[in-house]
């Protein structure tokens, strides 16, 4: 499963730097409102150091990381709810994604100009978070009339209806739709609205060189993560082992791309298990909480219909004990069933029947 984030914020905040840096892309970078107007996509591996000890103890001849598609959708305006600066075309896009990672500005340069002619990150997030939420609210009213005629002919609309008055409610006193507190029920009745403020947000702060390691203060009731999208831009330009070099004088373990790929992953509820082998080491998504058969059809929908067991390892034992038949001499290869939840870094085998 690609996870697919999308790349939000007003104007001049860094977006398309970011993007470029992280996607190794060439989207536009300019210094003026809407130089982005379609949304430039970049597909890009999550970093995993672990993929590089399973594939040199079984000799793979490739690896293949997991992936999270990055949309990095132009800027957004006070007014896109109802059209200004395109607002309505770049609303659409944000629909397709999983989540939104929302880049505010915290860096200081007086060549950049800024859409509202300061640096104010609360700002910033407020004026984000009011237009989706305005136009989520747009359609719920939009949807209700229909709604209320089609439930007096169908019973089963009922539970719709009631939970997209609840929202219309809950949007209009200024609160995104992910705050409501709805039954799982409610959630699935209201799926086909596509809500944009149902989407979980990370916010990333594009800061200063300097600031990469400081410990910012929560905005909007979250921690946001510290990127210098200048600091990868930089990155993407040096070989593995410069980059590795100028990470350790910035005082940073990992790139922002890794930093945002592991926070993304919380944030969605997300993890990996690996299969490995002389053909390939590869890294596959599954939600936490996953059962070894729905791990298995993110592979193939057929192993998980035929699904027998899984050979399993966690990822500590196979390294210590050099792979799957040290891990089976020394008892640490479980045979796991239909119940077993998958654990992150799990090494597995599965069988199945055709």
């Amino acid at each position: 499963m690609a996870l697919s984030i999308g790349i939000v914020g007003l104007p001049n905040v860094g977006k398309s730097t970011l993007f470029n840096a992280l996607t190794s892309n060439e989207a536009l970078a300019a210094n003026y409102p809407f130089a982005t107007i379609e949304p430039n996509v970049g597909v890009v591996p999550v970093p995993d150091g672990r993929l590089e000890k399973l594939a040199a103890i079984d000799g793979a001849a490739r690896i293949i990381p997991a992936t999270v598609e990055f949309v990095d959708i132009a800027g957004l305006v006070a007014g896109a709810s109802k059209g200004e600066g395109l607002g309505n075309q770049f609303l659409a896009n944000i629909r397709e994604t999983d989540a939104i990672c929302q880049v505010v500005r915290y860096f200081s340069d007086p060549d950049v100009v800024h859409v509202d002619g300061k640096v104010n990150p609360s700002s910033d997030v407020e004026t984000i978070n009011t237009e989706l939420i305005l136009a989520d609210l747009a359609t719920v009213e939009k949807a209700l009339p229909r709604l209320e005629k089609d439930a007096k002919r169908d019973k089963a609309l009922a539970l719709k209806l009631e939970t997209a008055r609840k929202l219309a409610e809950h949007l209009g006193e200024g609160h995104r739709a992910r705050t409501l507190e709805l039954s799982d029920e409610q959630r699935a009745s209201i799926r086909d609205l596509h809500l944009l403020t149902m989407k979980p947000v990370l916010y990333v702060a594009n800061v200063d060189e300097d600031q990469v390691t400081a410990d910012l203060a929560e905005i909007d009731g979250c921690k946001p993560v510290p990127i210098s999208a200048k600091v990868e831009s930089d990155l993407a330009e040096l070989d593995p082992e410069d980059a590795a070099l100028f990470l350790e004088e910035l005082g940073l373990e990992e790139s922002g791309l890794a930093r945002l790929a592991r926070e993304a992953y919380a944030l969605l509820g997300l993890q990996s298990y690996f299969t490995s082998g002389v053909q390939e080491t590869r890294a596959w998504t599954i939600p936490i909480g996953a059962k070894a058969p729905q791990a298995a059809g993110v592979i193939h929908t057929d192993f998980e219909r035929g699904f027998i067991k899984a050979e399993t390892a966690s990822y500590e034992d196979y390294v210590a004990y050099d792979g799957e038949a040290g891990c089976r001499a020394a008892g640490k290869l479980r045979q796991e069933g239909k119940e077993y939840v998958v654990k992150d870094g799990d090494v597995m085998h599965f069988k199945f029947n055709v």
